[in-house]
């Protein structure tokens, strides 16, 4: 995940703001941001649709959460509870699968917990659908999805995104669906890279305004389609954000979700135990 970086405002409720406007309101969430290298500006995105017909599709992954099969790096279990990079982040330390905690499933839903221990450090977890040796679920194009509800408090940091393994000298993508910052319960983040030997070519962050609190209430269908011709994220099956592709962004690509903390945000106000609920995780390719 990455620090912070320029972005666009999108509003699902409201016309997008003007651009003096909508500097105005991001320099005034400047208190407490970490600034990344700025990108430069891209231009205007292509025509996504504006909303996801999974009638064209068909189901390649499908994840219940009637049971979980994790280990903490694999081989041959469906999730792996560590990036395949060895690359966690945040303030809270991802740490192996143990006796219900940081993951736990009753009813069809997945607990994501994090929890500070005696130390006064915080622990909690993540998801990823490919070990390091590529071996698990990965995907080129197509159509991803986790329907999940969001922890309240400040601090917290919970994503769903797609990442690649990545090669030595070459463009590695992430796609960053979601990126929750608990301090404003009335936006998420979502933004797309190219990483190369540890550098970013950045699109977004766009700033999606919801309902203050509703992400943290109910559960919502968070979804993101790539395609040759354009990322188009989605929100409960309506188009959010929309970006430029590229062949990069075509590499096959795992499925990751994690409940972090900080993010370049503070955690000192971070209420107690904290916990993301998913119903499922699905990928889809077009028929």
């Amino acid at each position: 995940m990455a620090a912070i970086r320029q972005c666009r405002q999108i509003d699902i409720n409201k016309p997008v703001m003007s651009d003096r406007r909508r500097m105005s309101w991001w320099l005034s969430l400047g208190a407490g941001l970490s600034l990344g290298t700025t990108a430069a500006c891209t231009p205007l995105p292509p025509k996504c649709a504006k909303t996801i017909n999974l009638r064209d599709y068909r189901v390649t992954f499908d994840e219940a959460f009637d049971t979980l099969d994790v280990s903490a790096h694999g081989p041959n279990t469906r999730w792996t509870a560590h990036t395949p990079w060895n690359g966690d982040f945040g303030e809270s330390a991802f740490v192996d699968p143990g006796d219900n905690f940081p993951f736990s499933v009753k009813d069809g839903i997945l607990t994501i917990g994090m929890k500070r221990g005696a130390d006064g450090k915080w622990r909690s977890g993540l998801l990823s659908s490919s070990d390091a040796a590529g071996r698990g679920f990965m995907q080129r194009t197509g159509y991803f999805e986790m329907r999940a509800m969001l922890p309240k408090g400040d601090g917290v940091w919970p994503a769903f995104w797609l990442g690649s393994i990545g090669k030595k000298g070459q463009a590695s993508p992430e796609i960053d669906v979601l990126e929750y910052y608990g301090h404003d319960p009335a936006t998420y983040l979502t933004t797309t890279h190219l990483w190369t030997d540890g550098k970013s070519v950045d699109q977004g962050p766009e700033v999606v305004r919801v309902p203050a609190q509703s992400l943290t209430t109910a559960m919502h269908r968070f979804g993101v389609s790539v395609e040759a011709d354009a990322i188009n994220v989605f929100l409960d099956g309506r188009s959010v954000a929309c970006f430029h592709s590229a062949p990069a962004y075509l590499q096959p690509k795992m499925i990751l979700l994690n409940l972090a903390a900080g993010g370049g945000w503070p955690i000192n106000k971070m209420p107690g135990d904290r916990e993301m609920k998913v119903d499922y995780v699905r990928a889809y390719v077009r028929k």
